[in-house]
Protein backbone atom coordinates (compact mmCIF):
# COMPACT_ATOMS: atom_id res chain seq x y z
CA UNK A 1 0.00 0.00 0.00
CA UNK A 2 1.51 3.59 -0.81
CA UNK A 3 1.19 6.14 1.93
CA UNK A 4 0.41 9.61 1.36
CA UNK A 5 4.42 10.17 2.57
CA UNK A 6 5.05 7.58 -0.17
CA UNK A 7 3.48 10.38 -2.70
CA UNK A 8 4.30 13.22 -1.23
CA UNK A 9 8.37 12.03 -1.08
CA UNK A 10 7.89 10.75 -5.32
CA UNK A 11 6.39 14.18 -6.35
CA UNK A 12 8.83 16.00 -4.22
CA UNK A 13 11.55 14.66 -6.64
CA UNK A 14 10.08 16.62 -9.08
CA UNK A 15 11.64 20.02 -8.24
CA UNK A 16 15.67 20.02 -9.15
CA UNK A 17 16.46 21.10 -5.55
CA UNK A 18 14.58 17.84 -3.66
CA UNK A 19 16.70 15.85 -6.39
CA UNK A 20 20.08 16.90 -5.35
CA UNK A 21 19.18 16.86 -1.82
CA UNK A 22 18.22 13.28 -1.92
CA UNK A 23 20.40 12.32 -4.59
CA UNK A 24 18.10 10.49 -6.53
CA UNK A 25 15.68 10.87 -9.53
CA UNK A 26 12.13 8.81 -10.42
CA UNK A 27 12.07 6.39 -13.87
CA UNK A 28 8.41 5.09 -15.08
CA UNK A 29 6.94 2.10 -16.78
CA UNK A 30 8.15 -1.75 -16.84
CA UNK A 31 10.35 -0.92 -20.10
CA UNK A 32 12.37 1.97 -18.90
CA UNK A 33 12.23 0.89 -15.33
CA UNK A 34 13.78 -2.38 -16.61
CA UNK A 35 16.59 -0.38 -18.49
CA UNK A 36 18.13 1.17 -15.66
CA UNK A 37 17.62 -1.97 -13.02
CA UNK A 38 21.77 -2.66 -12.89
CA UNK A 39 22.80 0.18 -14.49
CA UNK A 40 21.74 2.59 -11.39
CA UNK A 41 20.86 1.80 -7.76
CA UNK A 42 17.73 1.14 -6.96
CA UNK A 43 16.48 3.31 -3.73
CA UNK A 44 12.21 2.42 -3.94
CA UNK A 45 9.53 0.25 -5.98
CA UNK A 46 6.09 1.45 -5.97
CA UNK A 47 4.22 -1.45 -8.79
CA UNK A 48 1.50 -3.35 -9.39
CA UNK A 49 1.85 -6.91 -7.70
CA UNK A 50 2.07 -8.75 -10.93
CA UNK A 51 5.15 -5.95 -11.63
CA UNK A 52 6.46 -6.96 -8.07
CA UNK A 53 6.54 -10.91 -8.90
CA UNK A 54 7.82 -10.64 -12.25
CA UNK A 55 10.75 -8.80 -11.28
CA UNK A 56 11.52 -10.60 -7.59
CA UNK A 57 15.22 -11.14 -8.33
CA UNK A 58 15.95 -7.75 -8.80
CA UNK A 59 14.67 -6.14 -5.63
CA UNK A 60 16.75 -7.72 -2.95
CA UNK A 61 17.52 -4.91 -0.15
CA UNK A 62 14.92 -2.30 -2.22
CA UNK A 63 11.83 -0.64 -0.39
CA UNK A 64 9.25 -2.47 -2.38
CA UNK A 65 5.24 -1.00 -2.24
CA UNK A 66 2.90 -3.34 -4.01
CA UNK A 67 -0.03 -0.91 -4.95
CA UNK A 68 -3.27 -0.25 -6.53
CA UNK A 69 -3.65 1.26 -10.02
CA UNK A 70 -5.66 3.91 -8.59
CA UNK A 71 -2.68 4.48 -6.06
CA UNK A 72 -0.05 4.33 -9.38
CA UNK A 73 -2.30 7.25 -10.74
CA UNK A 74 -1.63 9.45 -7.61
CA UNK A 75 1.91 8.66 -7.13
CA UNK A 76 2.70 8.93 -10.89
CA UNK A 77 4.00 11.71 -13.05
CA UNK A 78 2.42 10.30 -16.47
CA UNK A 79 -0.76 10.76 -17.35
CA UNK A 80 -1.69 6.78 -17.89
CA UNK A 81 0.49 4.94 -15.39
CA UNK A 82 2.15 1.62 -16.39
CA UNK A 83 2.68 -0.73 -13.84
CA UNK A 84 5.61 0.72 -12.08
CA UNK A 85 6.78 3.78 -10.34
CA UNK A 86 10.47 3.51 -9.15
CA UNK A 87 13.32 6.08 -7.43
CA UNK A 88 17.12 5.18 -8.73
CA UNK A 89 19.96 7.02 -6.81
CA UNK A 90 22.04 9.36 -9.32
CA UNK A 91 25.22 8.18 -10.55
CA UNK A 92 28.53 9.75 -9.83
CA UNK A 93 30.91 9.12 -13.39
CA UNK A 94 34.77 9.23 -12.98
CA UNK A 95 35.78 10.22 -16.42
CA UNK A 96 38.49 11.58 -18.02
CA UNK A 97 37.25 14.28 -20.43
CA UNK A 98 40.07 15.10 -22.49
CA UNK A 99 41.05 11.34 -22.91
CA UNK A 100 37.18 10.56 -23.74
CA UNK A 101 37.14 13.35 -25.96
CA UNK A 102 40.43 12.81 -28.08
CA UNK A 103 39.53 9.32 -28.31
CA UNK A 104 35.41 8.94 -29.32
CA UNK A 105 33.40 11.19 -30.74
CA UNK A 106 31.16 13.17 -28.25
CA UNK A 107 28.17 15.80 -27.73
CA UNK A 108 27.89 18.88 -26.01
CA UNK A 109 24.83 20.39 -24.96
CA UNK A 110 25.12 24.51 -24.58
CA UNK A 111 22.16 25.48 -23.13
CA UNK A 112 19.80 22.98 -24.18
CA UNK A 113 16.80 24.09 -21.99
CA UNK A 114 13.70 21.73 -23.01
CA UNK A 115 13.93 18.82 -20.90
CA UNK A 116 12.01 16.77 -23.97
CA UNK A 117 14.80 17.70 -25.92
CA UNK A 118 17.29 17.16 -23.52
CA UNK A 119 16.33 13.23 -23.07
CA UNK A 120 16.03 12.99 -27.00
CA UNK A 121 19.39 13.71 -27.95
CA UNK A 122 20.38 11.50 -25.04
CA UNK A 123 18.27 8.50 -26.70
CA UNK A 124 20.54 9.68 -30.37
CA UNK A 125 23.31 9.62 -28.59
CA UNK A 126 22.76 5.70 -27.63
CA UNK A 127 21.47 5.05 -30.91
CA UNK A 128 24.66 6.18 -32.55
CA UNK A 129 26.86 4.78 -30.07
CA UNK A 130 27.93 8.07 -28.38
CA UNK A 131 28.75 7.20 -24.47
CA UNK A 132 29.37 10.80 -23.46
CA UNK A 133 27.37 13.66 -23.60
CA UNK A 134 28.49 16.76 -21.51
CA UNK A 135 26.21 19.78 -20.63
CA UNK A 136 26.44 23.31 -19.82
CA UNK A 137 25.23 24.28 -15.93
CA UNK A 138 21.91 25.81 -18.11
CA UNK A 139 21.08 22.87 -20.20
CA UNK A 140 17.95 21.08 -18.50
CA UNK A 141 18.85 18.54 -15.82
CA UNK A 142 18.86 14.94 -17.07
CA UNK A 143 17.59 14.00 -13.73
CA UNK A 144 13.85 15.64 -14.73
CA UNK A 145 11.48 13.09 -14.67
CA UNK A 146 10.26 14.35 -18.68
CA UNK A 147 13.86 13.78 -19.65
CA UNK A 148 14.19 10.24 -18.00
CA UNK A 149 11.20 9.10 -19.66
CA UNK A 150 12.32 10.97 -23.24
CA UNK A 151 15.72 9.19 -22.85
CA UNK A 152 13.53 5.88 -23.07
CA UNK A 153 16.58 3.86 -21.52
CA UNK A 154 19.45 5.74 -23.32
CA UNK A 155 20.91 6.39 -19.94
CA UNK A 156 21.46 3.39 -19.07
CA UNK A 157 24.60 3.90 -21.58
CA UNK A 158 25.22 7.07 -22.42
CA UNK A 159 26.86 9.14 -19.60
CA UNK A 160 25.92 12.62 -19.00
CA UNK A 161 28.28 15.56 -17.47
CA UNK A 162 27.69 18.53 -15.75
CA UNK A 163 30.35 21.18 -16.25
CA UNK A 164 32.22 24.67 -17.97
CA UNK A 165 32.42 23.97 -21.72
CA UNK A 166 34.34 27.12 -22.53
CA UNK A 167 36.83 25.34 -19.44
CA UNK A 168 36.35 21.78 -21.30
CA UNK A 169 37.09 22.85 -24.76
CA UNK A 170 40.34 24.95 -23.47
CA UNK A 171 41.72 22.14 -21.70
CA UNK A 172 41.84 19.59 -25.14
CA UNK A 173 44.63 19.54 -27.16
CA UNK A 174 44.88 21.89 -30.35
CA UNK A 175 44.10 18.61 -32.78
CA UNK A 176 41.06 17.65 -31.42
CA UNK A 177 38.24 18.83 -33.53
CA UNK A 178 34.95 20.47 -31.81
CA UNK A 179 32.56 21.33 -34.73
CA UNK A 180 29.43 23.56 -34.15
CA UNK A 181 26.40 24.39 -36.34
CA UNK A 182 26.49 27.30 -37.85
CA UNK A 183 24.83 29.38 -40.77
CA UNK A 184 28.38 30.95 -41.87
CA UNK A 185 29.48 26.89 -41.38
CA UNK A 186 30.34 24.75 -44.47
CA UNK A 187 27.94 22.44 -45.97
CA UNK A 188 28.20 19.25 -43.11
CA UNK A 189 27.69 16.62 -46.42
CA UNK A 190 30.83 18.23 -48.19
CA UNK A 191 33.23 18.49 -44.89
CA UNK A 192 35.74 16.36 -43.69
CA UNK A 193 34.42 14.68 -39.94
CA UNK A 194 36.27 12.76 -38.04
CA UNK A 195 35.21 10.07 -35.68
CA UNK A 196 36.81 12.18 -32.56
CA UNK A 197 35.86 15.04 -30.72
CA UNK A 198 33.43 17.10 -29.53
CA UNK A 199 30.18 18.47 -31.48
CA UNK A 200 28.23 21.44 -30.01
CA UNK A 201 24.33 22.07 -30.06
CA UNK A 202 23.00 25.17 -28.88
CA UNK A 203 20.32 26.61 -27.03
CA UNK A 204 16.67 26.12 -28.80
CA UNK A 205 16.41 29.93 -29.67
CA UNK A 206 19.56 31.71 -29.68
CA UNK A 207 21.75 28.74 -30.32
CA UNK A 208 25.43 28.52 -29.47
CA UNK A 209 26.38 30.89 -26.76
CA UNK A 210 29.30 33.58 -27.95
CA UNK A 211 31.92 31.87 -25.56
CA UNK A 212 31.54 28.44 -28.20
CA UNK A 213 30.78 30.54 -30.99
CA UNK A 214 34.99 31.51 -31.03
CA UNK A 215 35.90 27.80 -29.62
CA UNK A 216 34.29 26.03 -32.40
CA UNK A 217 36.80 24.87 -34.84
CA UNK A 218 34.94 23.22 -37.77
CA UNK A 219 31.81 25.08 -38.37
CA UNK A 220 28.84 22.77 -39.77
CA UNK A 221 26.04 24.11 -41.70
CA UNK A 222 22.72 21.84 -42.37
CA UNK A 223 21.39 23.02 -45.79
CA UNK A 224 17.60 22.87 -46.57
CA UNK A 225 16.48 21.09 -49.78
CA UNK A 226 16.34 22.87 -52.17
CA UNK A 227 19.15 24.72 -50.42
CA UNK A 228 18.80 28.32 -50.60
CA UNK A 229 14.85 27.90 -50.86
CA UNK A 230 12.69 29.59 -48.69
CA UNK A 231 11.80 27.07 -45.68
CA UNK A 232 11.35 26.94 -41.39
CA UNK A 233 14.15 29.52 -39.99
CA UNK A 234 15.77 26.50 -37.97
CA UNK A 235 15.73 22.67 -36.78
CA UNK A 236 14.85 21.70 -33.62
CA UNK A 237 17.77 21.22 -31.62
CA UNK A 238 17.02 17.17 -31.27
CA UNK A 239 16.70 16.80 -35.10
CA UNK A 240 19.77 18.90 -36.04
CA UNK A 241 21.55 16.80 -33.66
CA UNK A 242 19.97 13.63 -35.15
CA UNK A 243 21.41 14.98 -38.52
CA UNK A 244 24.63 15.61 -37.71
CA UNK A 245 25.09 12.24 -35.89
CA UNK A 246 23.84 10.21 -38.73
CA UNK A 247 26.16 12.25 -40.90
CA UNK A 248 29.13 11.28 -39.24
CA UNK A 249 28.23 7.74 -38.47
CA UNK A 250 27.64 7.41 -41.80
CA UNK A 251 31.25 8.56 -43.26
CA UNK A 252 32.57 6.19 -40.47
Amino acid sequence: MISKNDIKFVHSLELKKKRREENAFVAEGPKLVGELIGTFRLRAVYALQQWIEANEASLNGVTVKDATQDELRKISFLETPQEVVAVFEQPDYDVDARKTIAENLCIALDGVQNPGNLGTIVRLADWFGISDVFCSADTADIFNPKTVQATMGGMARVRVHYTSLPELVDSLDKDVPVYGTLLDGGNIYTQYLQQRGLIVMGNEGKGLSEEMRKRVSHKLYIPNYPEGSECAESLNVAIATAVVCAEFRRRG
